[in-house]
């Protein structure tokens, strides 16, 4: 069952499949080994049906050496393309496959190349508007949990097959 959305917040039930891609208009604080990797006000998210928001992250606004491609880790989005991975480094860290981005997004979703999402439980630590985010239970999905959004949410036992 939905949990119900007050005043300010979203359900993932409210959420569209195909997903929906858009700016996020909020501030993104991604930190590792005590290091800021990326922090942006330019992120886009992409919001699907019991998912919470998966953000990604301009190439851009990394800092530099942060962000290096994978070895060649390839999965397929039925929506978005094929993706490729990517190692997070900094503090004296090194966050293997931790992220991923679509270097060549199906239409619809173009907006995302050049942009990278990570998992937030890979991180030390996940701001959004200075909220620390909580990962999706799983392990396998990359949303963002955040105080604004209700679920529940795919990824904990007996949900992946919703």
């Amino acid at each position: 069952m939905p949990e119900p959305a007050g005043p300010g917040q979203e359900s993932v039930w409210d959420y569209p499949r195909p997903p929906r891609l858009e700016p996020a208009g909020r501030h993104v604080v991604v930190e590792l080994g005590g290091v800021v990797v990326v922090e942006t006000r330019d992120a886009l998210r992409v919001l699907e049906t019991s998912h919470p928001p998966v953000y990604y992250l301009p190439l851009a606004d990394a800092a530099p050496g942060a962000l290096v491609p994978g070895a060649g880790r390839v999965s397929l989005c039925e929506y978005k393309g094929w993706a490729r991975s990517w190692t997070v480094v900094a503090g004296g860290r090194r966050e293997v496959d931790a992220g991923w981005d679509y270097p060549d997004p199906v239409p619809g979703y173009a907006a995302l190349r050049g942009h990278v999402a990570l998992y937030a439980d890979r991180m030390d630590r996940c701001l959004v508007d200075g909220e620390p985010v909580r990962p999706q239970p799983g392990g396998f999905y990359g949303g963002w949990v955040t105080s604004w959004v209700r679920g529940p949410v795919k990824g904990g036992p007996g949900s992946y097959g919703w």
